[in-house]
């Protein structure tokens, strides 16, 4: 079959991945831009300057550094809960799984918004409000539904004859648990706490409901609003915080590409 020319598809891509991505290009020009020249909207920093990031690091150090925590705290707690319950999901045939399968997707559904103001009553009778823990808690029940079905998918997959095997060696389920099915299921770990740590970094919502924005112990999406006011705004220091936001996720998807490419198919086929 002759071969046909797909240049005008490649040129199609190219031109949608540069309209995609204009907005994060244009978020980085303004981030050098000095405040007087914004508005003059030239396509490269004319007016060029670094001022920009030294105000974002003076004033948002603090407010990257409570992000980490809770995306980290995020992915551990996420990783806790749905390995086990996965395995217990896959391997394990434990009664009502199709029912839980159904209840995972159902949670997926229920709107970020519904949840926080939930969230808010129940934490505010814990004292979880303005809290760590509280932030850590409520962005990881958005990552545990997805993390579970992801690797549950995969583990079910799994070749039954590797876990016979050490069944037959007098290996326990715990051993099980812990020397074949995690190791084998290390793309599909990357690729759950990757979306983890994403979900939670970027989270505005639980953030912007869950803590009062009073103090330092505020994430990134709350502490850029120190350079919105009610008369101006200050575009340059709120383009270089969101340069500076930004910097972590993509380090982590250029990192983790490979994994997450073979996490998510890995349980899409099975023999």
């Amino acid at each position: 079959m002759q071969h046909r020319s797909t240049w005008w598809k490649t040129a199609i891509g190219i031109v949608l991945t540069l309209i995609m991505l204009f907005p994060v290009y244009w978020m980085i020009n303004i981030s050098f831009t000095q405040r007087r020249s914004i508005r003059s909207g030239d396509l490269v920093p004319m007016d060029f300057t670094l001022d920009n990031y030294t105000a974002a690091f003076n004033s948002q150090l603090p407010y990257l550094g409570t992000s980490l925590i809770i995306a980290l705290g995020c992915v551990i707690v996420t990783l806790l809960i749905a390995l086990p319950s996965s395995y217990a999901l896959a391997i394990l045939h434990i009664k009502g799984r199709k029912t839980l399968n159904f209840l995972l997707i159902v949670a997926q559904m229920i709107p970020a918004v519904v949840m926080a103001l939930g969230f808010y009553q129940i934490f505010s009778d814990l004292n979880l409000l303005d809290t760590l823990p509280g932030l850590i808690v409520a962005d990881s029940t958005i990552a545990v539904p997805f993390a579970v079905m992801l690797l549950t998918g995969f583990m079910t997959g799994m070749p039954r004859s590797l876990i016979e095997a050490a069944q037959i060696d007098g290996a326990s389920q715990w051993t099980v648990f812990t020397r074949i099915v995690i190791p084998l299921s290390r793309n599909t770990i990357v690729t759950t706490s990757l979306f983890s740590f994403l979900w939670a970094w970027s989270d505005f919502m639980f953030a912007s409901t869950l803590d009062s924005g009073g103090g330092k112990m505020r994430p990134i999406t709350m502490g850029i609003y120190d350079f919105i006011g009610s008369q101006n705004q200050e575009w340059g220091p709120m383009m270089a915080t969101a340069v500076l936001a930004s910097v972590p996720t993509a380090l982590l998807l250029i990192v983790a590409q490979k994994y997450v490419a073979a996490g998510v198919t890995a349980g899409a086929i099975k023999d």
